[in-house]
């Protein structure tokens, strides 16, 4: 075994047992749980990123392994699925490159997997995950409704005078059966995206990055057939019953990735500006505060889907992260 073949196996393991510790301490009742899930994923990208595809293997690994032993399988399953493998996955796209030559560029330099590609794929494994974790679970409309119930209880609890109207009850919950899936896909695609960022940064300082510092504002769009998946989800969620729920699914993941690129035209378009400050202030303010403003940013992502390419300079040496 070479030093570095050395070096990534301790990164791999050092990592795995980071991302399951992170992930445990998301099993405590507390309003940080799913910070610290999605935080799990940084330990996996960072070894991916810097050590390449051996060490991010192994700290999937190690960290499916301790999460099995020391809480449930079907908590090793969640964390891998939804989180785990995605970050794997990630680090291992942002790694590739070819001779830019081969696509019409200049003999010199390298092409990079496009970031374009990479939300893409980020969306459509977290909506791959998250369906599994519900066949696995056995999640239907009656779950989402069973949720609706204790809420209405803990209401009576507090309120004994209350009796909402059944007519609608049923309403929130048909609502509420699609609004749940949508909502933690999208929230689950923000929340892996802005780790595998901070993981890009990380490494990046620590000068062991490959891939060179991008121009998200330029570059941060979904693939043009990703639009295609999105309509189809929204389509899909008029359906109802499990159809609908898969809809609402598969139209958040592929929504938070457009409302990414969407975030982007925005930081790009107003480059420059001398109101650019306040007016981004302002921008993201108004998605946190009221949500609807979101959906202008949404439209924007999905207006403008241009496939753009990081290059840097130099050939390819055969030389990857072990």
């Amino acid at each position: 075994m070479t030093a570095i073949n050395r070096t990534s196996l301790l990164t791999g393991i050092l990592a795995g047992v980071t991302a399951a510790f992170l992930s445990f301490g998301a099993t405590t009742p507390s309003s940080l749980a799913i910070v610290l899930y999605a935080a799990s994923a940084l330990p996996i990208l960072i070894a991916g990123l810097g050590w390449g595809n051996a060490a991010a293997i192994v700290a999937v690994v190690v960290a499916g392994f301790l999460a099995a032993i020391a809480v449930s399988p079907y908590f090793a399953l969640l964390i891998l699925v939804v989180t785990l493998i995605p970050a794997a996955w990630l680090s291992h796209l942002a790694n590739l490159a070819r001779p830019a030559s081969e696509i019409g560029g200049p003999d010199d330099a390298m092409a990079w997997y496009p970031l374009s590609d990479i939300l893409t794929h980020l969306s459509g494994l977290v909506a791959g995950g998250m369906l599994i974790i519900g066949v696995v679970l056995g999640y239907s409309t009656e779950t989402a409704a069973g949720m609706v119930d204790m809420v209405i209880e803990a209401l009576k609890s507090q309120e004994p005078t209350y009796n909402p109207d059944p007519a609608a009850l049923a309403q929130i919950k048909a609502v509420f059966s699609v609004a749940l899936p949508m909502v933690q896909g999208a929230l689950w695609v923000l929340m892996l995206f802005a780790a595998y960022y901070t993981a890009t940064r990380i490494v990046q300082m620590s000068g062991r990055s490959l891939r060179p510092r991008e121009d998200i504002p330029s570059t941060l769009r979904m693939h043009r057939f990703a639009i295609f998946a999105f309509l189809g989800g929204l389509v899909l969620t008029f359906a109802g019953g499990a159809a609908g729920a898969v809809g609402a699914l598969v139209c958040g993941t592929f929504g938070a990735g457009f409302l990414l690129s969407g975030f982007a035209v925005f930081h790009f378009r107003t480059r420059g500006k001398s109101w650019r400050l306040p007016v981004l202030w302002l921008g993201y303010l108004s998605v946190l505060l009221f949500t609807i403003p979101a959906f202008f940013f949404l439209l924007s992502g999905l207006m403008d889907t241009r496939r753009a390419i990081a290059l840097s300079p130099g050939k390819p040496t055969g030389k990857t992260p072990e």
